[in-house]
């Protein structure tokens, strides 16, 4: 009588090999796409949390602190943020204010001649000042951007 090696054959590997290959390639893209809508959703909390602070700091001072952008659709773009920058926010204000987005770039602050309006925004995935558009964006190299209290330009929907 033969004895039955206990055991998987070849074929039985090679075919739950295949299937979790198959599930992988669906996983995948699917994660990577979250990773970025992530990014993107820290990076719009970042910035209006710098909002706060910054009105905050126009209702004691009744100006904005330098380092702002313009009225209702104040779009133009201000200089790129460092680690000195809003100083004069800290820790009154703000205990660290978020001074990168999501990837890791650093936000645009722009503040208009008569320190009345302001913007913040995030040059998206790509680091590159896109065009603004105002309104929704479903791409992730699209920028973010937050004038006067309100977002002109955000994520929203299905992103590639």
């Amino acid at each position: 009588m033969k004895e039955k090696s206990a055991g998987f054959t070849l074929i039985e590997l090679l075919i739950v090999i295949a299937i979790i290959g198959i599930l992988a390639a669906i996983a995948i893209p699917n994660l990577l796409n979250a990773v970025q809508r992530g990014k993107q959703k820290r990076t719009m909390a970042d910035i209006k949390a710098l909002a706060v602070a910054i009105e905050a700091y126009h209702v004691d001072k009744s100006s904005y602190p330098s380092a702002a952008c313009a009225g209702g659709v104040y779009t133009t773009p201000g200089p790129l943020l460092d680690t000195a920058s809003f100083t004069n926010l800290t820790p009154t204000y703000i205990a660290q204010p978020p001074l990168r987005d999501g990837w890791g770039n650093f936000m645009l602050y722009g503040l208009d001649a008569a320190a009345v309006n302001y913007n913040v925004r995030s040059l998206g995935r790509n680091g590159a000042g896109d065009a603004i558009v105002c309104g929704t964006t479903t791409n992730f190299n699209q920028d973010i951007l937050f004038s006067n209290g309100v977002f002109l330009q955000w994520p929203e929907g299905t992103q590639y």
